[in-house]
């Protein structure tokens, strides 16, 4: 178990999962931000698709990208994650 209970890959889903909706919001596609950011297509899919752990200073230029923290972009409920634990 890692952050608030869950595993380290439901973590990067998540992030994954907040980077892809942030990204489609803006009606960006992913080579459009890779770019913007200075990474390749493919490391934008690796972490939409919860396979890839951004660095520090990368997700600090995706943050900055959308004008956002860090903390705003890849935010994780509690909440649910409480929930979650309640259940196991």
């Amino acid at each position: 178990m890692s952050f608030y209970g869950q595993s380290d890959k439901a973590v990067l889903r998540h992030l994954g999962q907040r980077l892809r909706q942030a990204r489609l919001r803006r009606n960006l596609s992913q080579q459009e931000l890779a770019d913007r950011v200075g990474v390749t297509r493919q490391t934008i899919l690796s972490i939409e698709r919860g396979r890839y752990n951004p660095s520090v200073g990368l997700a600090l230029r995706l943050a900055e990208t959308f004008g956002v923290t860090v903390e705003a972009l890849f935010e994780i409920d509690r909440r649910e994650t409480q929930i979650g634990r309640a259940h196991v």
